[in-house]
């Protein structure tokens, strides 16, 4: 018996060491991060609105952390999924980072059958840029606010045509919640990106739009076409005439487009805080803030933990819209 406890305890002990051992260079790895190159990968095409902010934050934290942060281009598949498998895939030491939308994050899963689950398989950092979404109606509908034109919409059912970037995309979405708020029906049209959408929707093809202002607020200041609401909590500085969707008392309707940094699911958590903290200094520098007024974006500062949780109650929220719109994934 004695000698059966003996072997036990060796054992355990042999185990304990072991795993004391692997620990050493994870602990130590992360105590030195970074030491090489951090892969940003954006799954979308170069030149894009992910694109361009991940470019802004490379550069500057880059200079924080005296580190080189590349960004690589890996479109493809429903929702980004291509590139957000790559780094799934990743070793989560923090030198694969992936740079996404709520869109692939939190409304793809509701609409395609994923490999990953983006809450389970990633470790959130940080949030990047958020940009409101505003609902911009060509100037050939008979109305001149959202009052009136919800009453419109009401009084000719399927008459107008919404424009989208694609299914599944946050404006794509945020119309069918619309309708699910205020009883309208309008009929969506999906496009392969906002620029066709909008070229649509100047000419009158389609006769409305629900999409971010850095699309839509040049052409909303020119006349070119009507806002009437927007998504953000509060009114923006550059059209302060516009209400909020709260105000109009639709407050289920308050959204964001917001950007994501996020690692693989494992990456130790000192990592996950330098990054964090490093991302967070840089939005509040007065040169990232210049960067993203020229785009008409904000910025939103959560630790990863409050990310955390705002991905799960986003998933939540997109879902029972997906679900109840009856929306399915092309």
């Amino acid at each position: 018996m004695i000698a059966q406890r003996r072997s036990i305890l060796a054992l355990l002990t042999t185990r304990l060491l072991a795993a004391a051992l692997l620990a050493v260079p994870s602990a130590a790895s992360a105590q030195n991060y970074p030491s090489r190159v951090i892969r940003l990968i954006v799954p979308y095409p170069p030149g894009g609105p992910t694109d361009v902010v991940a470019r802004i934050v490379a550069n500057s934290v880059s200079n924080k952390l005296h580190q080189s942060l590349v960004v690589e281009n890996r479109p493809g598949g429903a929702a980004g999924t291509v590139g957000a498998h790559t780094v799934v895939s990743a070793e989560p030491d923090g030198y694969t980072l992936l740079v996404s939308q709520v869109g692939s994050l939190t409304i793809a899963p509701s609409l395609y059958k994923l490999d990953y689950d983006p809450l389970r398989d990633f470790a959130p950092i940080a949030i990047l840029a958020v940009t409101p979404e505003v609902l911009t109606v060509h100037p050939s509908v008979p109305a001149h606010s959202l009052t009136e034109f919800l009453a419109y919409a009401k009084a000719n059912p399927g008459k107008l045509n919404f424009g989208s970037p694609g299914t599944g995309t946050l404006p794509h979405v945020i119309g069918e919640q619309l309708q699910l708020a205020t009883g309208i029906k309008i009929t969506h049209v999906p496009y392969r990106g906002a620029a066709p959408a909008v070229t649509d929707l100047l000419a009158g093809r389609v006769q409305l739009m629900i999409d971010t202002t850095s699309v839509l607020l040049t052409h909303i200041v020119a006349g070119k076409l009507n806002g009437f609401a927007i998504s953000s909590e509060r009114r923006i500085p550059e059209l302060p005439n516009m209400p909020t969707f709260a105000e109009a008392g639709y407050p289920q309707l308050t959204a964001s487009l917001w950007t994501g940094l996020l690692a693989p699911a494992g990456t130790p958590a000192p990592i996950i805080a330098t990054l964090n903290a490093a991302t967070n200094e840089i939005l509040k520098s007065p040169e990232v803030q210049q960067a993203y007024a020229k785009l008409q974006v904000g910025t939103r500062l959560l630790s990863p933990e409050e990310l955390k949780t705002f991905m799960a109650d986003e998933t939540r929220k997109w879902t029972q819209v997906v679900q109840a719109a009856g929306i399915k994934g092309e």
